[in-house]
């Protein structure tokens, strides 16, 4: 079974890393697109395969793998040519099969291309095996289908529309089923949906009580209803259709189905009518494929190439001309000795020629080496996160996982992050904290004499051993509620009476008197709970009827209707029948929803609850209102015959109902209200102070009150009571929230007047604007409601609420919807040039997890939907901390590193050719032998590189998050842009000139040893070879920051390998049995034997290198950056630690204490508890950077603001000062 579950998951998360299907991405999530079929409507008719087959309905047989073994070769090979990197050296190949134009073998561009395709075909079959495998195991499953009222075995692929299928308990579904009878009382079965959703609480499905009654298998044959039902489509939580039978139709829901991926649990067998199969089935539909996501660096590298290959094609242009003008007045007088080629009859032709001849030779400026070596660079920074294990969370036993390989450079360029809240600030692990009951409130900590206690003072926790049903695990410290329910209490017996019952909890009673509930969400569960403490024990429930232990005597509840709870109504009821026959509707919810619901007799009680619950959104908690409302017989008679008029609709039937509950649920009396406690996750705080001392602005997107939300952001500290002002915006109109907004940037702009030089809001809107207030004095946070925010994104509004929340430090929506977090998400994406993260755990935040250029999963309470939706996932928000400034700093740093120097050093080998074309009658010859030209980006300079690019640090791990202004310089895209590019190729160029015109210099009149003439074309050849390579190592040692044994290893053992294969080349052994390739026997030993080569070649290398190292001195000394700062400062703390253990040595004495005093600084007591302890890494770093570079980052940050803002006023150098 267990094997089982691993094959279903597959066919939901089978994944990026196999598949390429997104599992579960859009779990159902508002606003997502329905499949693309163009069926209207669907017909299924029972046991009646002939008529189902007319309609070609799809199989029940899956397929998620795209190869088989004999359209693998091509199709694969399609595929890899879709790219343009790969189309481009099959080009180059091609070119190279023409003897005319070709002046290097064709294996020069053979080798690196098949050696690519061959490791990108080896890796898509790998992942097609596996998802072969995984297709046979699943449709190869065993299913018992209904077959002439015989039941027979057949493998789930040869399951079909319209049959009937028996189920045993613990089995898989086979596909989506219409539940007709199961073995439990009416029509009742217990399913998990742990492979849907994640979620692994057990649900209920119910059969409709007109097929409940068809148990056996001869009843089930005879069976001919015909369903007409929607089409295939994603949405896991709707379905809608109807059954005709008998000449009535009853309207079918989806608590009537049961959907493939879902497994039996506590129920001896069921039988299911398949509606939707195979491909068809809603868990195949989920698997649709997410948008790619490219990185900022590989947009940039794809016009970085285009712009290298209208490069290349100038320098073509170029020798191709000289070539034409030098046949023309020079090669037309050498006929005899330099013919041209057979069907070459003009100088012009012969240019022609030659620049395609150019184009092979030149094109090594953009290797396919290139492409291999970033995905390797980057699976080895994915392996990296994986094997964090300072992001392991031993309690759930889980590990960060990097669920994607594309992204992860551009976690060290984040300016925004975009946050739920439940869940992923907090715990999602509730606890019944207080409550409000006929306007008394329970819950708060009292001393002996009465007085609330003081923190530290908690007495001992409410005695609930009375309750032989109670859970061991509740704590409550207000003795004073149990006293009210042991006192008769009618108010707070109908409180508890209501938690009992309104509800989906599922109880599961093991032995006598030991329940364990399953609820579908933490909240249910811990109210349910506190019932169950306070006496009104829920015990079980059937599809008609729910029991209650209330105060030791079993009730049992009549229950007539369930109004469940969505993210539009965000209120539940159920209407229930008591034993005396009273019918009543209890209903939970918002406070927002139910306080404008009741009855004008509750205006007092509800004007003291209210009070109550800003009271506790106030400290955080999270607030449930309850009311009741009793129902006449007649009344009740009327709406429930409407209510299944409405459910019976063809058409607009979730309208319909909506009406009828909002009709009932009106003139309720208010009961109360709860308040559940979810403490923040560990280490929260801290990493949002750290995040925003690296310049990230943290977003919170929330669906809860305003107060709770603003209560979490002090208790995390992205509120401070430092802060200049919170501005909150609740305008219900657009002309309020407009208004609204205006005076918060009015505010904002008048304090950083005097910075600005009188800058005026009047020009408001422009693009000067914008910079002026992010460069703005004073920090500021905003809070908006959802329903003000539904009006800031309209398009007129959007970019005034984008202006005006970019300029604040903090920004919490609060009351947001799905859509509403993906909408902001978007916003952000649209006007602001910066990278934006996502981070949720529940599938909710599906939507903005997946429109933000990287999404997190938080592995939590809420199932995995965030987590298979997400590119990186972990089990807690500090996790996100050591993501960004470790992980994606030094992804970035090396990503930036590693290109820099490939395009350095391609640009020195390739531009040497140049060169060499105006001293050979631009021929295009080569400079170096074609097995160099092959063998330099795939052995020679690669393993040095990948190295570099997969180990390298420019400081330690710890000093990464000890100073997170070091973050900064990825978010302004510092390291690696087309200026440093340019710097890069003028570098390459500057090499290649030294590298050919010092050789061909010195050459031109040495000599050797015995006299005879040095300059040979092959020794020549080999001397600007080693010359190069010699260089680019030196120039690779040079870059590398953090040296490894891997490092060594590969650099040097590149150099020994060039040495090696070198004069392995130039042997005899070689040239005998390859006469035809190797001619050039001895030449490497013999040019390599003479000291003028050497000298020539130590020559090159010093005039190459030392204007590089010097360069490098004068930077670091004139212009450090943070990071040099930051290496200079450990160099510090390790002589101070040295001097300090040799004065140990030397054994003098002298007083503790005045030793302390003198070796620390004034201590930072003051500043933790004022709650700004993490600006201390910033402070501490700025007594040791130099004046001149104090600020260069925010200089930069600022250039578009206003001229005189960096001396404006003393408070502008000051905050500069501070922020280094």
């Amino acid at each position: 079974m267990q094997e089982c579950s691993k094959a279903e998951g597959a066919e939901v998360s089978s994944g990026r890393a196999v598949s390429g299907l997104e599992g579960s991405g859009d779990l159902g999530v508002p606003g997502d697109a329905e499949s693309g079929s163009t069926e209207e409507e669907r017909r299924v008719r029972a046991n009646a395969r002939e008529y189902n087959e007319k309609f070609q309905y799809a199989s029940n047989c899956i397929k998620t793998s795209k190869y088989n073994i004999v359209t693998f070769l091509p199709v694969n090979l399609f595929e890899q040519f879709q790219e343009v990197a790969n189309t481009y050296f099959l080009f180059l190949l091609i070119l190279q099969l023409i003897p005319q134009i070709s002046s290097l073998s064709w294996f020069t561009t053979i080798v690196p291309l098949v050696l690519v395709l061959t490791i990108t075909a080896v890796k898509d079959a790998t992942d097609d095996y596996f998802r072969h495998k995984s297709d046979n195991q699943v449709n190869n499953r065993q299913s018992q289908v209904l077959i002439g009222g015989v039941l027979r075995q057949e493998q789930w692929m040869n399951v079909r529309v319209g049959d009937i299928i028996k189920l045993e308990n613990n089995q898989f579904v086979a596909a989506d089923l219409l539940l007709l009878s199961s073995s439990e009382p009416h029509g009742l079965c217990y399913i998990e949906t742990a492979e849907l959703d994640g979620e692994t609480n057990m649900k209920v499905r119910q059969a409709i009580p007109v097929t409940a009654e068809l148990g056996d298998t001869s009843q089930l044959a005879r069976f001919d209803g015909e369903v007409i039902c929607e089409p295939p489509n994603n949405k896991l939580d709707k379905f809608g259709g109807t059954l005709y039978w008998k000449e009535n139709k009853y309207p079918l829901s989806n608590q009537n189905m049961l959907l493939r991926g879902c497994v039996l649990r506590n129920t001896e067998w069921c039988f299911g009518l398949v509606i939707f199969a195979g491909p068809d089935t809603k868990l195949m539909q989920n698997s649709g494929r997410t948008k790619f996501k490219r990185t900022s660096i590989d947009r940039l590298m794809n016009t970085l190439v285009l712009w290298i290959f209208g490069f290349l094609v100038c320098m073509g242009v170029i020798l191709a001309i000289g070539n034409a003008i030098w046949e023309h007045e020079v090669g037309v007088c050498f006929q005899i000795y330099l013919p041209w080629d057979e069907g070459v009859h003009s100088a012009f032709f012969s240019g022609f020629l030659s620049f395609w001849s150019y184009i092979i030779i030149l094109n090594t400026v953009v290797p396919i080496s290139l492409y291999v070596s970033v995905e390797v660079i980057r699976l080895g920074h994915s392996y990296f996160i994986n094997w964090d294990k300072k992001m392991y969370c031993a309690k759930r036993r889980t590990p960060a996982e990097a669920r994607t390989t594309t992204l992860n450079e551009e976690l060290g360029q984040v300016e925004y992050i975009f946050s739920d809240k439940t869940g992923t600030l907090t715990q999602n692990i509730m606890v019944f904290s207080k409550c409000s009951v006929n306007g008394h409130s329970y819950g708060d900590v009292q001393d002996m004499l009465g007085h609330k206690a003081e923190l530290g003072e908690r007495p001992e926790p409410v005695d609930f051993s009375f309750n032989p049903l109670a859970d061991p695990r509740f704590q409550f410290w207000d003795p004073s509620l149990l006293e009210a329910v042991k006192l008769g209490d009618l108010h707070v017996h109908e409180f508890f009476r209501l938690l009992s019952l309104c509800h989906t909890v599922m109880s599961e009673e093991k032995s006598e008197g030991e329940l364990f509930y399953k609820a579908q969400s933490p909240d249910e569960g811990a109210l349910v709970t506190a019932a169950r403490n306070f006496g009104f024990v829920f015990r079980s429930r059937t599809p008609k009827t729910i029991t209650v232990q209330e105060l030791g005597q079993a009730v049992t509840y009549q229950l007539l209707a369930i109004l469940d709870f969505n993210n539009i109504r965000k209120r539940m009821s159920v209407i229930v029948r008591s034993p005396e026959g009273k019918i009543r509707l209890y209903c939970k919810g918002a406070d927002t929803i139910l306080l404008e619901r009741l009855h004008p007799l509750n205006q007092d009680l509800a004007s003291v609850t209210t009070d109550h619950l800003n009271e506790y959104a106030g400290e955080g908690l999270r607030t449930l209102v309850l009311a009741y409302k009793d129902l006449e017989e007649s009344y009740y008679k009327d709406w429930s015959e409407r209510l299944h008029r409405a459910g019976s609709a063809p058409e607009a039937r979730e309208d319909h109902l909506a009406r009828l509950y909002d009709e009932v649920e009106h003139d309720m009396m208010l009961l109360g209200a709860t308040a559940i406690e979810d403490k923040l996750q560990q280490g929260v705080p801290e990493t949002i102070a750290i995040l925003t001392l690296a310049n990230i602005k943290i977003w919170v997107l929330t669906g809860d009150k305003q107060e709770t939300a603003v209560n979490i952001g002090y208790s995390c500290k992205m509120l401070t009571d430092d802060m200049t002002e919170v501005f909150v915006v609740t305008g219900h109109t657009v002309l309020e929230v407009r208004e609204e907004l205006r005076k918060a940037r009015e505010k904002m702009m008048d304090a950083s007047r005097s910075v600005c030089n009188g800058f005026s809001y009047q020009e408001k809107l422009s693009s000067k604007l914008t910079s002026v207030l992010e460069a703005i004095a004073g920090e500021y946070a905003l809070v908006i409601n959802g329903h003000s925010l539904a009006h800031a994104l309209e398009a007129d509004m959007e970019v005034e609420f984008l202006e005006t929340a970019c300029a604040c430090k903090a920004v919490i929506c609060c009351r947001v919807t799905p859509l509403q977090k993906a909408q902001v998400v978007e916003l952000v994406k649209k006007y602001k040039k910066a990278v934006t993260l996502a981070i949720g755990d529940g599938a909710n935040d599906v939507s903005m997890i997946k429109t933000a250029h990287i999404g997190v999963g938080i592995s939590g309470q809420e199932g995995i939907q965030a987590v298979l939706a997400s590119d990186y996932s972990f089990s807690q928000f500090k996790f996100l901390q050591r993501l960004l400034l470790v992980h994606g700093r030094w992804s970035y740093l090396r990503m930036c590193k590693f290109l820099c120097y490939f395009f350095y050093k391609n640009f020195a080998f390739t531009m040497v050719h140049f060169w060499f074309g105006f001293f050979c009658g631009f021929s295009a010859q080569t400079v170096y032998d074609q097995y160099f030209i092959t063998l330099y980006n795939i052995v020679y300079t690669s393993l040095p590189v990948l190295a570099m690019g997969v180990f390298d640090q420019d400081v330690p791990e710890q000093r990464s998050m000890e100073y997170p202004k070091l973050y900064e310089p990825g978010q302004l895209n510092l390291l690696f842009n087309k200026r440093e590019f340019f710097i890069c190729i003028a570098q390459g160029i500057y090499t290649s000139i030294l590298m050919f015109f010092i050789p061909y210099g010195v050459f031109a009149d040495a000599t050797r040893d015995d006299g005879a003439q040095l300059a040979d074309y092959q020794s020549f050849a080999v001397t600007v070879a080693t010359s190069l390579v010699i260089v680019v190592s030196v120039q690779i040692g040079l870059d590398t920051g953090f040296w490894t044994a891997i490092n060594h290893f590969f650099i040097w053992g590149s150099l020994a390998a060039y040495f090696a294969i070198l004069f392995t080349m130039h042997s005899d052994g070689l040239f005998r049995m390859f006469p035809n390739q190797f001619r050039f026997v001895g030449n490497a030993q013999n040019t390599l034997a003479q000291p003028t080569v050497w000298l020539t070649i130590a020559l090159t290398a010093v005039v190459c290198i030392v204007p590089v190292v010097a360069f490098r001195f004068l930077k670091l000394d004139l212009k450090p950056e943070l990071s040099d700062t930051v290496r200079y400062t450990q160099l510090v703390r390790k002589k101070q630690k040295a001097q300090h253990r040799c004065m140990r040595h030397a054994g003098r004495a002298g007083s503790r204490r005045s030793g302390y005093a003198f070796s620390h600084q004034e201590g930072f007591g003051e500043l933790i508890m004022s709650g700004k302890n993490m600006r201390l890494s910033s402070l501490a770093l700025s007594s040791f950077a130099p004046r001149p570079s104090a600020s260069w980052i925010d200089t930069l940050r600022k250039k578009k603001g206003c001229e005189g803002s960096s001396a404006g006023s003393p408070s502008g150098a000051a905050d500069k000062t501070l922020r280094v």
